[in-house]
């Protein structure tokens, strides 16, 4: 029935700063006008790939037969491959680091490769946030979010809340992998903020989910995905922060399941925010 997504990317409102990373709203066109329902339904089934993520989403979906949810999908640490088909709309926040407790009352490390409804996360701030965005839709949805998040996200500000969380987005940019910037050593980096490489692990199984090594890890490949085909692969391994190129392929194999060269030769393109997030 529907073959394309219309896709837009924004950045959070300045209200929502710094809880919310960015907001994607996507829905579904009919492509088929006109066309058999036999191509409608093969086209709708292609394939695609989702890629690692360390980010925790709270996503407001409605599929094709009207049925609404508001889910929660926690962070991907590899690679999955995927034949679904598409849902009708949706919108996705990505919710900054430190954000998963305050507002949805468990740690980041709970979420970790897990789809669930938010309302059936404990504490009743989730089940009100699920029962308050599940009938809105794209930019609504994004509005209602900046009337109730910060009030109740304030609580979180208190000396000690506000102190671990610039430690831990201070820890999340120096271990970003972005243009002319490759991460920190975990351990020069723990030095640096005056924490153990302990505590810090803990700082990133509770804002983020995954280890601090893991999140680099992610980056880079996430870099690396994003810049293939444009730069050698020797350049492009010494550009994202790698030893050499073979080291890049080796953690580009255990995270996307395949070597680079093999990936990009059958590429799979990327899921788009309304492509199936499978049952809950």
């Amino acid at each position: 029935m529907t073959n394309d997504v219309t896709e837009r990317t924004l950045s959070a409102p300045d209200a929502l700063w710094p809880w919310i990373d960015g907001i994607e709203i996507g829905a579904a066109v009919d492509g088929n006008a006109g066309g058999d329902s036999a191509s409608s339904d093969s086209a709708s089934r292609e394939p695609f790939t989702r890629v690692p993520d360390t980010a925790t989403k709270v996503v407001v979906r409605v599929d094709q037969n009207g049925h609404r949810d508001t889910l929660v999908v926690g962070p991907r640490t590899r690679a999955t491959y995927h034949t679904n088909k598409r849902l009708a709309s949706c919108v996705q926040v990505r919710l900054g680091p430190g954000t998963a407790r305050p507002l949805l009352g468990v740690p980041a490390v709970e979420l970790v490769g897990r789809v669930v409804r938010l309302g059936d996360l404990p504490g009743s701030s989730a089940r009100q946030l699920a029962d308050e965005l599940r009938w809105l839709e794209g930019e609504d949805a994004v509005g209602r979010l900046m009337e109730v998040l910060p009030g109740r996200l304030a609580g979180d500000d208190g000396g000690a809340g506000r102190s671990r969380r610039e430690v831990l987005r201070a820890a999340v940019e120096a271990l970003s992998t972005g243009s002319g910037h490759v991460p920190s050593q975990v351990r020069e980096l723990a030095r640096r903020l005056a924490v153990s490489e302990r505590q810090l692990r803990n700082l990133f199984a509770e804002g983020v989910g995954v280890s601090p090594k893991h999140f680099a890890r992610i980056g880079r490949v996430r870099h690396v995905l994003a810049h293939a085909g444009s730069t050698g692969w020797a350049e492009l391994a010494a550009s994202t922060g790698y030893y050499d190129q073979s080291h890049m392929t080796a953690d580009f194999r255990t995270l996307m399941g395949v070597p680079p060269r093999s990936f990009f030769t059958g590429r799979l393109p990327a899921a788009q925010p309304c492509q199936s997030l499978g049952r809950v």
